[in-house]
């Protein structure tokens, strides 16, 4: 199909639908209204289930309880809606369903405001609930990564029978660019084997996710990282670009990574040798490619759109091979390329020998002066 131009949240639900989505249940919040609005047309057009509940919290059990009957269910919210879902989102993990969650991260904590942010690597990354689970998470940086990931959210939902996030900042969301979009898939004829569909000639299937005797509770935790690690062996995803010679290297996801490319490419006509590292997944995260990248590079910086979550994966990754600096802006502001390639500069006049990870006090007492304009 030819490309046309799409705006993300609208690109993210036409998307879904294509995927086979055959119910949303959400709740309006910005930056991530228009996906809702986009839905609340299209779904009633293809006799397909739309609610706009009365809150998120309603919203995610509806996902919860089309899930078990074994439909593609998601909804797509921003970052106080996710925290409201967040029980809801455990459950889901508990009961063993696919199901799927948009998250268009806005600038927190608190309420703070609709500007796009990174804040939310931890909450979702580390889990999304409570309890003992790993979600998958996948992070666009794209209107057309949107696009693809949301089918791929929704496959690899199924495959593991579990949460399934795409996580994007607010720019991604608002943005436009020209995608393609896939061709429409039909949903599913036949629901699987243990969705809840009435047990006429079967017995029943019992979907929950609460296991009062702790052994009981001890074997589902078993079986779901078993299936964590299948995924954790078979889903890592990133992106690298000018890695073959790199001394220095950027790691950086969603739109921080769009930003540090930028500088990537000048820096690389100013004869810098650096490269960027762009983690696709998320969750499972690619820590051997980075080790391996660490190897072979002199120092790393890690671009984020929040106080440094990411890093501390990376910093896992690396295992104290090189030296790892640390570049982050706050509150829903982004970063230009003119700010990424400064901190490119410092590395390369200065180069990092310590490897003992002061970065964040010393990039904040930078960024201070920065917003005083010092």
């Amino acid at each position: 199909m030819a490309k046309e131009l799409w705006k993300g949240n609208h690109a993210f639900a036409e998307a879904a639908i294509r995927a086979g989505c055959e119910g949303f249940f959400g709740y309006p919040i910005t930056p991530s209204t228009e996906f809702l609005e986009y839905m609340s047309e299209r779904m009633p057009q293809l006799g397909r289930a739309y609610v706009q509940a009365e809150s998120e919290v309603a919203a995610i059990n509806m996902v919860y309880g089309a899930a078990c009957t074994g439909k593609r269910a998601m909804t797509a919210s921003s970052s106080p809606g996710i925290s409201l879902m967040s029980e809801g989102i455990s459950y889901i993990a508990g009961t063993e369903i696919p199901a799927v969650v948009v998250n268009v991260i806005r600038g927190g904590p608190g309420l703070g405001n609709i500007a796009p942010s990174q804040g939310d690597y931890n909450q979702i990354v580390k889990g999304g609930g409570h309890g003992d689970y790993f979600p998958l998470v996948l992070a666009p940086a794209s209107v057309q990564e949107s696009i693809d990931h949301i089918t791929l959210a929704f496959d690899l939902a199924e495959k593991y029978r579990t949460i399934a996030f795409v996580v994007v900042d607010g720019n991604i969301g608002q943005m436009m660019e020209p995608a393609e979009m896939p061709p429409m898939r039909e949903p599913p004829k036949k629901p699987p084997e243990w969705a809840v569909t009435g047990a006429k000639g079967r017995d029943p299937n019992i979907l929950t996710s609460i296991y009062i005797h702790p052994p009981d509770e001890e074997k589902v935790n078993i079986r779901l990282y078993k299936r964590w690690l299948e995924a954790e062996a078979n889903e890592v995803r990133y992106e690298t670009f000018f890695l073959d010679d790199a001394e220095i290297v950027i790691v950086a996801f969603g739109t921080a990574a769009r930003v540090s490319s930028s500088a990537v490419k000048v820096a690389r006509e100013e004869g810098i040798k650096v490269g960027l590292f762009r983690p696709v997944s998320l969750k499972p995260f690619p820590y051997k490619q980075i080790e391996e990248i660490a190897a072979k590079a002199k120092s790393m910086l890690v671009v984020e759109m929040n106080t440094g979550m990411m890093l501390d994966d990376v910093k896992m990754a690396v295992k104290g091979q090189i030296p790892i600096e640390f570049y982050g802006r706050l509150g829903g502001v982004t970063p230009f390329p003119d700010e990424i390639l400064d901190e490119i500069h410092r590395i390369a006049e200065n180069p990092p020998t310590k490897t003992e990870f002061h970065e964040r006090k010393e990039w904040i007492e930078r960024l201070e002066k920065i917003v005083e304009g010092k």
